[in-house]
Parts: structure tokens; sequence; C-alpha cells
């Protein structure tokens, strides 16, 4: 059977590192077991925080990659403005703090708009030369989409939409910032694409539930949620075990205001104030990028046990997280966290360690507690995570303390059977988009 041909578009891909990179790289590597020849259309010189290399390895030297220039600024000189519209006691910081909130309410949806052009131009020319049998776009950041309804203007090649998140939480965040119109813009633009599409994937059910709810004129049957995963290969065949002498605890992720940790910090204070001695033994470790409006949270926990080690390349992660005792889930009591899990859960699932997820109730617990993988707590209560932490540490200086915790019915979220799921979304929508 001739394999079928896919432009996968997606804004971030290697050497472009963080969370947002694995879902798409995972399913270029394992497309081509499903008979389904990829290629990705990205961008050339993204502006983003973290670069890591380590992620390129899973590329084939003989995948098609096409890179469109965007005209972003770098992202430090990005991060520099948008973050001086707070206070500006100067006339120049009034004036770049002015700059910034126009700059924002011309790039809608996301300041990777600028991406558009030449990425437009580069699928255009794709199509106009019958080169592909699906285009596949995934998002956020979601500007992405808005060049997804050139792909029909081209017969027999079908469009399909993934949502690795939701367009409209984001409106909830940039999008409002930048103001009312801008934000009802979005909400237009996104009704716009969503008609256009032949299938639409999801990351979580929740995600597709919410989409059918908020579009009644889309067709449950083409809309699929497909999960994140874990690919084994990440996984070395040697894995270092804890160390004795400590107990330790490890996040591998971003800290920001959905993923805050105000909470367990708040709990590791109140630890050493109850149980100082006990709390000594405690080491916990941040793994990634902490955004500066969650720095204040970790003023003086060094002194705790808390170490942030800052972005940690991929290839690195699975043996620090390995070295723990305990692995760290974290979603933050905010609007819509109920309907979101990190990506890197599927990995802790895998990798058998205790669990602790701080979250209010939602799919991420659900999965949780279906698959158990450990305890739950409401990311909040500084109490009752300073008992568990307590409670662990007493059965760690016990000798009763057990690092297995093996999950349960995982073998769904193998990374090369997802791509088999993505690959069957595909040729439905290619017999859809050829009658």
């Amino acid at each position: 059977m001739k394999p079928l041909r896919t432009l996968i578009v997606s804004y971030l891909f290697p050497p472009t590192g963080g969370a947002g990179v694995g879902r798409v790289l995972k399913l270029v590597k394992y497309l081509p077991d499903h008979n389904v020849l990829p290629t990705v259309l990205t961008a050339k010189n993204p502006s983003v925080p973290v670069v890591d290399h380590s992620l390129e390895k899973d590329i084939s030297p003989s995948l098609s990659i096409v890179r469109a220039r965007t005209f972003e600024p770098g992202y430090g000189v990005k991060q520099a403005v948008w973050s001086s519209q707070g206070a500006a006691p100067s006339l120049s910081r009034r004036a770049v703090s002015k700059a910034a909130s126009l700059a924002k309410q011309a790039l809608i949806p996301d300041p990777q708009v600028l991406w558009l052009p030449d990425a437009s131009r580069m699928l255009a020319s794709r199509l106009l030369r019958g080169l592909d049998d699906v285009v596949f776009f995934s998002a956020p950041p979601f500007s992405a989409f808005l060049a997804a309804p050139l792909v029909r203007l081209h017969p027999r090649t079908a469009l399909v939409l993934d949502y690795r998140d939701e367009w409209s939480t984001l409106r909830t965040t940039y999008e409002m910032l930048a103001g009312r119109s801008a934000a009802w813009l979005g909400g237009a633009m996104e009704t716009a694409v969503v008609r256009s599409a032949h299938a639409i994937t999801t990351a979580t059910e929740a995600f597709r539930s919410h989409l059918l709810d908020r579009f009644s004129f889309l067709d449950p049957a083409h809309v699929v949620a497909i999960p994140n995963g874990y690919d084994i290969h990440d996984f070395p065949a040697y894995l270092p075990e804890p160390p004795n002498n400590r107990f330790v605890i490890t996040y591998a992720g971003t800290i920001f205001k959905l993923t805050s940790a105000r909470g367990l910090l708040g709990a590791i204070r109140l630890l050493h104030d109850r149980a100082p001695s006990l709390a000594s033994r405690l080491e916990v470790r941040f793994l990634g990028r902490i955004v500066d409006t969650e720095l204040d949270s970790f003023e003086g926990t060094e002194a705790l046990g808390v170490k942030c080690l800052g972005y940690v390349p991929k290839e690195q992660v699975m043996p620090e997280l390995s070295a723990s005792h305990m692995v760290l889930c974290l979603l933050d009591d905010v609007a819509g966290v109920e309907r979101i899990y990190p990506a890197k859960i599927f990995e802790l699932m895998h990798l058998e360690r205790p669990c602790l997820t701080l979250s209010p109730p939602g799919v991420l617990t659900e999965l949780v507690e279906r698959h158990q993988l450990g305890a739950i707590i409401a990311p909040r209560d500084e109490a009752a995570i300073a008992e568990f932490l307590e409670k662990a540490l007493r059965s760690f200086e016990a000798g009763t303390y057990s690092i297995r915790a093996p999950a349960v019915d995982t073998k769904r979220f193998d990374r090369r059977a997802l791509a088999g799921e993505f690959a069957r979304v595909f040729r439905e929508a290619s017999s859809r988009a050829a009658s």
C-alpha cells in the first residue's frame, strides 16, 4: 500500500526544547511504522526560551524538515518588552510599555503569528505541487491554525487540527490581556478554522467534550481524543537508585501560573517548623524553568533543601527522576485546569516511582486514580501536604519506604501505539477529503 504523505505543521520542533515538543516529535518518529510518510514544517528561528539538542536523536536522517522564518524578535527581547507593562516610573519605560500593549493588540492570537507569512508561503507552495495527502496542524501556538484554511483550496488534501491545549483557555490569558476585542477576534478565528477541518484530535477527552459543546456543527465522529504518552526508548537500560542518606523528591517541568509550587513550598516551610530534624532529611529538586512571576515563592527555600537546577536536557531527565524516592506532578487551582493534565504524567507512570500529585479534581486526578500512580492532595492544602511528607519521611527513616510503585493498565500510552491512532485519523480524513 502506498504511504500516506502527511505534512506536520508545528511551530515547536527540535532543537526547540520543552514540554510542547514531545507530542509532535514522537508522532513523527513512529508514523512510518504505520505506513505514513511525514514531512515537518516548522520555524527556522523560533523565539523560544530553551534549546535541547538531545531531542534530535529521535529525528530520522531521512525525515524532510522545511523551516520557515519568523519575524519575531529573540525570546529575551520579547520577554523584556512584555514584562515592561507593569509600573513604569520613567518616560522611556512608559513608551516601551505602551508599545508592548499595542503589539499585544496586534499580534492575535499570539506573537508567533509573525511566523505565519513565511509558513503560509511554504504551505501554499506544497499545496500547488500536490505534495501532501494530509496536512496536520498541532497547536499551541494557535496562530499556526490560521494557515489551515489554505489546505481546503487544494482538492483531495485533508486538513486535521490537533489541540495539545485549548485555544479557549489561552483566550483567558494572552488574548484577554490584549483586550476584549482581541479575545472576540480570537473566538471568531477559531470558529472559522474549526469549520474547515476534516478531522480534529485533542490531547484529552475533556478537551474533546468542551470543543463539541462549543461548536455544535462538529460531527463527534470526526473529533478524536488521543492522549500523550511515553516512549520506552527514553528510559535507559540502567536507571540509578535514590540515595540512602536523604529523601529526594523531584519535579520535572516548567513552573508557571498553571503549575505553581506555592502550596508545596508552604508545606515544606511548615514541616521545617514542626519537625526540623526530620525535615532536614528532605531534598526537593526542580528541573526546569521557573518563570519570573513564580520566583518570589522560592525565596529562602534553598536553606530548606529546595534545589532549583534549571532546564535539564531531555536525555538526563529520566535518570534524575529515577534517582528520587518520589516524583511530583503539579497543577494549581486555576480556571480550566480540570480539563488539563501535564504530558509528563505518562513518563512518571512508566517510571514506576511513587508519584505525589498536587491538583484540584479533574482529568489529571482521574487519570492518577485510574492507574494507581500515588497520592493526590489539593495543591494549596499546606497542612495536608506537610502531613503526607512527614509520614513519608518517617517511613524512610524506619526503613519501610518502598520506591517501587507499578502503575496499572498503561500500555495504551506507548507512543508507537498512539501514532497508530493518529494514522487511522489521517486515513479517515483523507478518505473524506477525496469523496
